[in-house]
C-alpha cells in the first residue's frame, strides 16, 4: 500500500478528525482513509454537455422567441454567361 502525508491541516480540521474518529472508536489515521474511500468510491460524475447546462441555467427565466432570418440573397448571384 501508499503511503501518503499530508501537511498545512488547518488545527479545526485537525481537530474535528479527531473527535469524529473517537467517535468512532478508530485512529485518526484509519478515519482518514475511510473518508477518502468513501468520497472517492462514489460514481463519478459525468461531465455535461456544454447546450444541456447552458439550458439548464437560463430555464428560469423562460424562452425567447427571435425574429426569423430573411432567407434572400444578399446580393444578385453572378452571371456565368458568356
Amino acid at each position: 500500500m501508499a503511503v501518503m502525508t499530508i501537511r498545512n491541516i488547518d488545527d479545526a480540521i485537525k481537530a474535528r478528525l479527531r473527535v469524529r474518529a473517537a467517535l468512532h472508536g478508530k485512529s485518526m489515521e484509519e478515519e482518514a482513509r475511510d473518508i477518502l474511500r468513501s468520497a472517492l468510491s462514489t460514481e463519478p460524475v459525468r461531465p455535461r454537455d456544454l447546450g444541456q447546462a447552458i439550458h439548464e441555467r437560463f430555464a428560469a427565466l423562460g424562452g425567447v422567441d427571435l425574429p426569423e432570418l430573411p432567407r434572400e440573397p444578399s446580393r444578385e448571384p453572378p452571371g456565368f454567361e458568356a
